[in-house]
């Protein structure tokens, strides 16, 4: 479990397929509190790191995930190349603050960014709505990316979030840009409440 707050910007290193499965290596100052095992949030998909490398240098280092075909097809991890940037955060520990919302880092589905407007002081970034348009509410909570935000617009095409200077500087919305691609995960409440009117 998650909540949407970004702890830090890592980098993608190197990236290696086996079979219909993609291992990335990534860089993060975290890595010295890494363990095997441990579960971290990657844009928004909860992925189980398998390696842990610091070498000489105990302030870094690398470590390993590997994400299978579903999560590939499913998310934007599949884009992702040496040199990009990713959303990191660890899980939620008992007694922590919830400052985002609840988040389980199964994303849902991805959508494409529209257009990103600076609104003097923070940005306006729109987004295509996505099939699962019924579980957008306007005012309601949506991760992007692995960032917790507010739905700020919904309209039948389109909705739109409000980032604030701290969010775009802290995560990868600052180099995210008209036509890419973000991994959506819908509010967990919506989504019982659909199962059970289904019922």
């Amino acid at each position: 479990m998650f909540t949407g707050i970004v702890e830090e910007v890592a980098e993608v290193v190197e990236r290696h397929d086996s079979g219909t499965n993609r291992d990335l290596i990534i860089r993060a100052s975290m890595t010295p509190q890494l363990k095997v095992d441990q579960s971290v949030s990657h844009n928004g998909v909860c992925l189980t790191v398998v390696s842990v490398s610091t070498g000489l240098d105990v302030t870094t280092g690398t470590y390993r995930v590997t994400a299978v075909k579903e999560t590939l097809e499913r998310s934007n991890l599949g884009d992702l190349k040496p040199g990009d940037g990713v959303n990191l955060e660890r899980s939620l520990r008992i007694g922590d603050r919830l400052d985002g919302h609840m988040v389980q880092g199964h994303v849902d589905t991805v959508t494409q960014c529209l257009s990103v407007e600076d609104v003097g002081g923070s940005w306006r970034y729109t987004f295509r709505v996505p099939d699962q348009k019924h579980l957008l509410v306007h005012k309601g909570s949506i991760c992007l990316n692995g960032v917790s935000l507010t739905i700020a617009e919904l309209e039948a095409a389109h909705f739109a979030v409000a980032i604030i200077p701290y969010t775009y500087e802290h995560t990868t919305f600052r180099a995210l840009t008209p036509g890419h691609r973000v991994n959506v995960e819908f509010d967990v409440l919506g989504k019982y409440v659909e199962r059970m009117l289904q019922r």
